[in-house]
């Protein structure tokens, strides 16, 4: 089971990324043209929803994980520290940034605004996921899968 979430998971980051990527170009060209479409909602809803199928996903991993320990020590091993606590935080923060972002985007009434909005929150979100994203080329950390 453990592996098939941490395939899952891992594989999953790619679709996520695309659309996260997607929508926050989408909103840059679509902000010129002053329209906010059903395309806009629903591409700015998809990439939110492919990370909370993340988060929900790494949850499950969090639990059974045998890189996440709480024995004495942990703090002091780099990849016990990372995944247990640094790459959840991150993630975390990065998706509920991106969630504020899009609940702000629909509430605003002038479309350009709503694609600024999307495009501000979307890349902060974007930015966070990038620097906690269990990269293979990081010190310290031994990463079983590499999408």
């Amino acid at each position: 089971m453990y592996n098939g979430l941490l395939h899952t998971h891992s594989g999953l980051r790619w679709i996520a990324l695309i659309l996260l990527v997607a929508a926050i170009v989408n909103a840059v060209v679509s902000r010129s043209k002053g329209t906010y479409v059903k395309k806009d909602k629903m591409l700015n809803l998809f990439a939110m929803v492919s990370l909370h199928t993340q988060l929900l996903i790494g949850l499950g991993l969090y639990f059974i994980s045998p890189k996440v320990s709480f024995n004495a020590g942990w703090m002091g091993d780099p990849s016990l520290r990372f995944f247990g606590m640094e790459h959840f935080i991150g993630m975390l923060l990065a998706i509920v940034v991106i969630t504020i972002g899009r609940k702000k985007a629909e509430k605003s009434i002038e479309n350009a605004d709503k694609h600024k909005k999307i495009v501000t929150w979307y890349l902060i979100g974007l930015l966070l996921i990038i620097a906690f994203i269990p990269w293979p080329f990081r010190e310290a950390l031994s990463v079983d899968s590499w999408f």
